[in-house]
C-alpha cells in the first residue's frame, strides 16, 4: 500500500469516494503520491506547486550552516522534521562532515518535535531527551524555557519556514542561537500553474485546495496579492472551497488570513486524504428522490441513473438551490438571488438553459409558466 493511501481503522477506501469532486494540490514533494490517492478515488486533481525544495547542490548555505555548529558545538539541538535530519545527514557525509557532525550531536542534548524527527534522529545513531506533546516546534521552546536557557548554544533545524518568534524567544531567555537549514524552498518549475489554480478556487471551480507545508501557504497567498485576486481568494476559501492543512503548523498561515482550514487528528498524509473523503462525504454529498428518480449532487457532479453531469459553478449553484427547495417553486426573483452576476431575467433563463443541457436528464427542473422553476419531485 502507498504511503498516502495508509487510511487504516478509518473509512473503507473505494475508487468514487472522491467521484465528481475537483481538488487542488499546491505540494511538490511527494506530489505524485497524493495526487495519484486522491485520483484512485476518483477525484479530478489541479495540481500546482506553489513552491519547490531546492536540491543539495543548489544549497551553498548548508554546509556553512553545518560547519558553523562545528565550531560552536550546541549544547542543545532542536530538531524539527525528519526529511530534514536525513538531508542534513546525507549532505554531510557528501562533503566529508558527517562524522564530525555525529560526534557534535551525541554530545549535545536533542529535542525532537514529533515521533518522525525522532525516528530520523535514531536512524542516525543518535538518541534524544524531549518530544513535543503536540508535533509543534513552539512546544519544543516551552521545554526548553521552562529548563533554562540562560547563557547555552541551541541549534535549531529550520524546515523550510523560519519560526522567527521561536527563535527571538530562545535569544530573550538568554541563548545564543545557530540554525540550519537543511532545505531552502524555491520558485517551482512551471511556475504559471500556481494562477490557474488560484483562478479556479476565487471563481469556485474547486471543492477542496489542500496545503502540506506553511511556506506553500505563504507563496499560495503571495501570488494571489501578485494577482490582485486576494480578497476573492479568501473570501472562496471562508465559503464555497475547502482548504485543508496537513497539520497546525501548516495551517498557521491560513487562520492569521482568517480562513479555517479542516486540519486532521493525525498530522500525516494519509490522514489528510482520509479528512478530505470524510468531510467531502458529509457536507458536500446531497441525495434525494425526484420523480424521475433518486438523484445524487456530489460537488460539481449531479448523478441520476447511473448517469453524471458536470454542472460549472452558475448552473450548480441554481440546481442546489431548486434541490434544497424540495419541489416547491422558486421565482426567478428567487433564483437570481443565487446568481450575483445576473444582470436579469435574461440571464436567469440563459443560466437555466446551461443547466438543463447540463444535467444527465432535463426533465429534472420544471418550468412553472409565469412563476417560475422547481425540481420535479
Amino acid at each position: 500500500m502507498n504511503a498516502a493511501d495508509d487510511t487504516s481503522g478509518v473509512t473503507e477506501f473505494s475508487n468514487d469516494q472522491l467521484s465528481g469532486f475537483r481538488i487542488g494540490v499546491t505540494s511538490d514533494r511527494r506530489s505524485d503520491d497524493l495526487i495519484a490517492a486522491l485520483e484512485r478515488r476518483g477525484a479530478q486533481v489541479m495540481h500546482a506547486p506553489a513552491l519547490r525544495i531546492a536540491p543539495v547542490e543548489e544549497d551553498v548555505d548548508l554546509l556553512a550552516d553545518t560547519r558553523a555548529i562545528l565550531e560552536t558545538p550546541p549544547d542543545v539541538m532542536v530538531v524539527t522534521t525528519a526529511y530534514g535530519m536525513r538531508r542534513w545527514s546525507e549532505a554531510a557525509d557528501a562533503a566529508g562532515l558527517g562524522d564530525p557532525l555525529t560526534e557534535v550531536l551525541q554530545a549535545s542534548r536533542i529535542f525532537v518535535r514529533g515521533p518522525k524527527a525522532r525516528g530520523a534522529v535514531r536512524a542516525a545513531g543518535l538518541d534524544d531527551v524531549g518530544i513535543a506533546h503536540d508535533e509543534r516546534t513552539s512546544s519544543v521552546i516551552d521545554m526548553l524555557l521552562d529548563e533554562g536557557v540562560d547563557g547555552l548554544t541551541v541549534a535549531v533545524q529550520l524546515h523550510g519556514y523560519t519560526d522567527g518568534q521561536q527563535l527571538e524567544r530562545l535569544r530573550a531567555g538568554g541563548a545564543r542561537v545557530l540554525t540550519v537549514e537543511p532545505y531552502r524552498w524555491v520558485k517551482p518549475d512551471g511556475a504559471e500553474r500556481l494562477p490557474r489554480l488560484i483562478d479556479a478556487v476565487c471563481s469556485r471551480n474547486l471543492d477542496v485546495v489542500t496545503f502540506t507545508s506553511a511556506p506553500a501557504v505563504d507563496a499560495f497567498l503571495t501570488s494571489a496579492i501578485e494577482q490582485g485576486v486576494l480578497d476573492q481568494l479568501l473570501d472562496a476559501l471562508r465559503t464555497d472551497v475547502v482548504a485543508a492543512a496537513v497539520g497546525p503548523v501548516t495551517a498557521g498561515p491560513l487562520e492569521v488570513a482568517g480562513v479555517t482550514p479542516i486540519i486532521p487528528e493525525r498530522f500525516r498524509m494519509g490522514a489528510l486524504i482520509r479528512l478530505v473523503c470524510e468531510h467531502l462525504a458529509l457536507h458536500q454529498v446531497a441525495e434525494f428522490p425526484t420523480a424521475l428518480g433518486q438523484v445524487q449532487i456530489r460537488g460539481r457532479s449531479v448523478v441520476f441513473d447511473g448517469r453524471a453531469g458536470q454542472l460549472a459553478p452558475a448552473p450548480l449553484a441554481l440546481f442546489r438551490a431548486l434541490a434544497a427547495s424540495k419541489g416547491a417553486v422558486l421565482t426567478r426573483k428567487d433564483l437570481m438571488a443565487h446568481l450575483p452576476e445576473a444582470e436579469n431575467e435574461h440571464a436567469l433563463d440563459m443560466a437555466m438553459s446551461r443547466l438543463r443541457a447540463s444535467l444527465p436528464e432535463p426533465r429534472l427542473v420544471a418550468t412553472v409558466v409565469k412563476r417560475g422553476y422547481r425540481l420535479n419531485v
